[in-house]
């Protein structure tokens, strides 16, 4: 059997969970079948050593200016080389006529539920298009997402059949555990020039992010709690961005109470999440959420959203609040920064939830339904 896998932003340098999860699936499938032959269509770029040709896993890149042309226009006429059996594509829409069986990854319908143009220019033109591209791609092609949650949203936004999709986990690296390594320690802390005592936050502007609550509920802990060596470490946001919500939301008062930090590359993860007190993730809307899982796998407590598949894939290893009530979000900080009795229960149960979630099952499940796939020609 030959099989496609469309990765088209697997190199960029800067990885961001789409990425990661097609990077992950596309490393257990190497490891679990040694028998069928795999394409993987990628665009150039930096990071083009992150997976490796093997035997039967050859790497096919394509050049390319925009995202909708390259899978338009430049992926459908390179796959038409390969006699493919199926395509895999992983990020959320497909080639309108690939002209070979597909299956996507549609890890979730956020763009079609609002308009939002709060966003970057690049995220809200990726949502323009895919809410032109998915309705048409989705309803004839099988598909695949992410949660239990994110199944059912899609049926009842889509009109899609049960038998139609399936679920097929997120789940981990192995680099994400607990470290009691001081050198690998201290070298992220140098590296990075990180606090002694931090809460990590992923500030991507998308207004999914809830940046701005964020900085509102850490503004409330501070202002009503006064530890005053605690820190906010917002990273995945630019400097201005950031600036400029502490100007408008006058938080001027607890700036110097936080450091901003452009980007960790994805290998230094694992320390800097042992190195927080807590991990903060309260997102409006996610269909899985995996650096709930990364956290708790590196030991790190965690608060989550009590919204949308956060609670089905936190369990009750983390403590779940309101994403819109600020001074929640704040005194659910206080609650968790002072009381370790309550921080060793969700490390423990946060370790013990990660083992619910493989990717070597998410390969094995994927290979089942291009096995499923390719007989129905």
């Amino acid at each position: 059997m030959n099989i496609g896998i469309e990765a088209q932003r697997l190199f960029r340098p800067k990885k961001h969970g789409i990425e990661i999860v097609a990077l992950e699936l596309i490393r257990h499938l190497q490891e679990i079948d040694k028998k069928n032959q795999y394409f993987v269509f990628v665009k150039p770029d930096l990071d083009d050593q992150c997976i490796r040709e093997t035997e039967n896993f050859k790497i096919i890149k394509i050049p390319g200016f925009s995202y909708p042309s390259w899978e338009q226009w430049n992926l459908p006429r390179a796959i038409g080389k390969y006699r493919l059996d199926v395509l895999h594509c992983t990020a959320n829409t497909a080639p309108l006529r690939p002209g070979v069986k597909t299956v996507i990854t549609l890890h979730d319908v956020i763009f079609l539920e609002s308009v939002s143009f709060k966003g970057t220019a690049y995220q809200n033109i990726g949502n323009l298009y895919r809410r032109f591209i998915v309705p048409k791609v989705a309803k004839k092609n099988f598909l695949v997402t992410v949660s239990e949650f994110e199944r059912k949203n899609i049926m009842d936004t889509l009109g899609i059949p049960a038998s139609q999709i399936e679920v097929a986990y997120n789940a981990v690296n192995p680099m994400f555990r607990v470290i009691d390594d001081p050198v690998i320690l201290n070298a992220a802390k140098l590296k990075y020039g990180l606090p002694d005592q931090f809460i990590l936050f992923f500030a991507n502007p998308a207004p999914k992010k809830n940046t701005p609550n964020v900085l509102a509920a850490f503004a409330h802990y501070c202002r009503n709690y006064g530890n005053s060596t605690v820190k906010l470490l917002v990273t995945d946001s630019s400097l201005q961005y950031i600036q400029g919500l502490i100007q408008s939301l006058e938080l001027k008062d607890i700036a110097d109470r936080i450091q901003i930090i452009d980007y960790i590359n994805y290998n230094d993860l694992p320390a800097v999440y042992n190195l927080a007190r807590l991990f903060l993730y309260p997102s409006f809307r996610e269909s899985f959420g995996l650096p709930i899982l990364e956290a708790m796998a590196s030991g790190t407590p965690v608060i989550s959203s009590n919204t949308s598949a956060m609670p089905e894939i936190a369990g009750n290893a983390a403590l779940l609040t309101d994403p819109h009530n600020a001074r929640e979000i704040g005194d659910t900080i206080a609650r968790l920064l002072q009381n370790d009795i309550t921080r060793q229960a969700l490390r423990a149960n946060g370790l013990e939830n990660v083992k619910r979630f493989s990717w070597n099952n998410t390969a094995i499940k994927m290979l089942g339904i291009y096995q499923k796939l390719a007989k129905e020609k």
